[in-house]
């Protein structure tokens, strides 16, 4: 399907998923043993500069190419959206320790687990492009989990709003606050998804 001058958008790409789900590991470990969130946040974000520098560099190559693997635009849309999932891992873990919560709510833990087994498939997904083998299939399976994790979402959501004394209330702010950034991370997953959907049918 593409030639093997393609070789490095792909390995690149392929670089960027992996970074992206060495971070969704880390914030699931983060809020599973949750005893140097701060250490955790800081690895965190040594990955996210990682991958803004690995996605700078795809739009370098981007830029001095005459020749592409597929439409440019869709170079472009691919990674920027990879890149916003690492943003919002990196977010979420920032907003844990500014917020200083004590510890991380069931919901968010089972959204972070979510993302590890999204941004899993995801790797799968963006190592088989160069083929295009499964990847419409390994897109359903990201989509099924961005359902899963709405329906987690809301049930934190439900859970945090039965809170009814007035103490309770700055925490519940908090942790919605977290709850919503954690949920973005999987819906950014579902972005790529669309994008990799889009390259697969026009490329078919």
């Amino acid at each position: 399907m593409f030639g093997s001058k393609d070789k490095e958008y792909f390995d690149t790409f392929s670089a960027l998923a992996g970074k992206i789900h060495e971070g969704a590991n880390l914030l699931h470990e983060m809020m599973r043993n949750y005893d140097r969130p701060q250490e955790s946040a800081r690895r965190i974000k040594a990955l996210e500069h990682e991958c803004d520098q690995i996605t700078h560099n795809l739009v370098k190559m981007l830029n001095k190419s005459f020749i592409t693997p597929f439409d440019r635009e869709d170079i472009h849309d691919l990674a920027t959206k990879l890149d916003d999932v690492i943003d919002f891992i990196d977010t979420t873990a920032d907003r844990m320790t500014f917020y200083n919560l004590t510890s991380p709510p069931p919901e968010m833990l089972g959204m972070a687990d979510v993302l590890v087994r999204q941004t899993a498939v995801l790797k799968e997904a963006i190592a088989n492009l160069r083929t295009s083998d499964h990847i419409l299939e390994k897109c359903v399976e990201i989509h099924a989990l961005e359902s899963e994790g709405d329906r987690i979402f809301h049930e934190g959501l439900a859970r945090l709003f039965n809170k009814t004394r007035k103490e309770d209330a700055i925490e519940l702010i908090k942790e919605k606050d977290v709850l919503e950034t954690v949920e973005t991370a999987t819906d950014m997953c579902e972005d790529v998804a669309n994008v990799l959907e889009g390259i697969i049918l026009k490329n078919a």
